[in-house]
């Protein structure tokens, strides 16, 4: 069973809390993203199920990288609640929207690929002369790792998807 999901749907939660803004959460590179393609119906269960989601989000803090039972049990049971089959499969739901959301313009909407923007990131840090030198090894360090482990969008037809439901997700994982 995995336990990265509850990590990346409480990252979802606390970057959009935090920044205004989604930034992708990466699964472990030995679980790679399970790239899905979306429907309506997953769309609105995962926005439905961010209510519950978030009175789990202290139990998650508190167990780290390792999911007693109990607390398994109980995402679970808020995921059948919300029309999944496990909490499994509402973290793949959750996942690609992620993917989808790291991807959208905050200000026009407009999709590009998340490999694509960390790359301009990384060439505007490398340009960057006011960024300290020890800050920059370091960003360029994490941008990188972040590039080699950001999967491409598979289902293409998912940025339409997401972007319709765009303002209910992220009013959701305020």
């Amino acid at each position: 069973m995995r336990h990265a999901l509850p990590r990346l749907i409480l990252t979802l939660m606390l970057s959009l809390a935090v920044n205004g803004s989604l930034v992708l959460a990466q699964e472990p590179k030995d679980e790679p993203i399970k790239q899905i393609k979306l429907t309506e119906a997953q769309v609105k269960s995962f926005i439905s199920a961010q209510p519950d989601l978030a009175t789990v989000a202290p139990k998650l803090q508190q167990a780290g990288d390792t999911i007693e039972p109990g607390l398994q049990t109980e995402l679970d049971n808020i995921a059948k609640k919300h029309g999944f089959a496990t909490f499994t499969e509402l973290d793949d739901v959750a996942a690609n929207i992620s993917i989808v959301m790291a991807g959208l313009d905050s200000k026009s909407g407009d999709f590009t690929e998340p490999v694509e923007a960390l790359k301009k990131e990384l060439a505007d840090v490398t340009a960057d002369a006011t960024i300290p030198e020890a800050d920059k090894k370091e960003l360029i360090k994490e941008l990188s790792e972040a590039i080699n482990s950001t999967p491409r969008l598979e289902h293409l037809e998912n940025v339409e998807l997401v972007k319709a439901h765009r303002a209910e997700i992220e009013k959701a994982l305020q």
